[in-house]
């Protein structure tokens, strides 16, 4: 149950039940074998049994309507209504609920708000930052799917100068951007956050803050797999149904201390790429 459904609480005091039950305090008297009422034939005789009887079924009833209550009558009547918990902190994690769509495994159809622009930036970081984009033909698709039609192109010719053969061979790769034979290739964006720098309905400038893995495992390999952090900032346009990405652009940091936990083999992080999938991040 959600902390917005605190039954009882807060409500209206006029819908309250009165639990308070009022008699007359006094007790009436038959004698045995008459139909006299002592106390004057005027006053109807008060039914004890009856009484106890109707005090007993008005607990009863009452104690069935809160039980009803506490199980959940009330999400039934708020099943349309988002859940409102307290005020989230301003490092806490927000969000309605996560897009449905995805062209080509990119999620796609962001809400037309502030948040939806913080989704669209965030996911689209994954997807900007992962192993696809090393490859010529996987990147085409990313840019296409995520970018401005009327900047699709130029994105495109950016990125491709960017992993040039030249760049591939210098980060220990093969031309088409896989990993040498007995060696994985990482490359694997964690957003940590985002905000939104500007905003209007057509319109959205977002940071995204991420960590990165990077690298390749391996015996023989001479980059092995590092983590960093960075901000990537993407400019973003409403193009009638969904957000799409105008430019980007990254800086290092902020970066956090690093902890003391011991540097991992490659044969574990190898697994670890292989074994734990990505996420998807609309928030």
């Amino acid at each position: 149950m959600s902390l917005g459904d605190d039954h009882g609480f807060g409500g209206d005091a006029s819908s309250r039940v009165d639990d308070g039950f009022r008699g007359t305090g006094q007790t009436r008297t038959r004698l045995p074998g008459t139909d006299t009422d002592v106390y004057g034939g005027a006053r109807r005789p008060v039914r004890n049994s009856r009484s106890l009887i109707t005090v007993v079924g008005v607990v009863v009833l009452l104690i069935a309507a809160i039980a009803f209550a506490n199980q959940g009558g009330g999400d039934e009547d708020r099943a349309g209504e988002t859940p409102k918990g307290p005020e989230s902190a301003p490092t806490a994690a927000t969000g309605v609920k996560p897009v449905q769509g995805k062209v080509g495994g990119i999620p796609t159809g962001y809400a037309r708000d502030e948040q939806g622009a913080q989704s669209a930036a965030s996911n689209y970081a994954v997807v900007l930052g992962s192993e696809g984009m090393f490859n010529k033909d996987h990147r085409r698709v990313i840019v296409q799917t995520i970018a401005d039609t009327g900047t699709s192109g130029k994105l495109l010719a950016g990125f491709d100068a960017d992993y040039s053969p030249e760049f591939l061979a210098q980060v220990g790769l093969k031309p088409d951007g896989t990993a040498p034979d007995g060696s994985t290739f990482v490359n694997r964006t964690v957003p940590a956050g985002a905000k939104v720098k500007a905003y209007s309905p057509d319109a959205a400038d977002v940071d995204v803050w991420c960590m990165g893995l990077f690298g390749l495992t391996g015996e023989k390999s001479t980059r092995p797999v590092t983590s960093g952090w960075f901000t990537l900032s993407v400019k973003l346009k409403w193009n009638g149904s969904d957000w799409k990405v105008l430019e980007t652009a990254q800086k290092t940091g902020p970066t956090p201390v690093t902890g003391d936990n011991p540097v991992s083999g490659s044969d574990d992080i190898a697994n670890a790429v292989k074994e734990f999938g990505g996420f998807t991040y609309a928030r």
